[in-house]
């Protein structure tokens, strides 16, 4: 699966989130480990909502690809 991010620069190196996954960001000291780590953000936040959707009636949509 594919993920658009967004990174910043910083004085500390690079953030880095996803604009579809509200509260999914992560950092880095450079652009190749932050992008390392959105991994592992991203992964963990499916995680975490296939937990609180557990037992919750849910629905798939299928959307085009832009």
């Amino acid at each position: 699966m594919r993920y658009k991010v967004n990174l910043q620069k910083t004085e500390e190196g690079y953030s880095i989130w996803v604009p579809g996954l509200p509260g999914c960001w992560s950092q880095g000291k450079t652009e190749p480990e932050a992008l390392e780590n959105i991994k592992d953000a991203i992964q963990s936040y499916i995680e975490t909502v296939e937990e609180l959707t557990t037992g919750k009636e849910t629905r798939f949509v299928e959307v085009a690809n832009a």
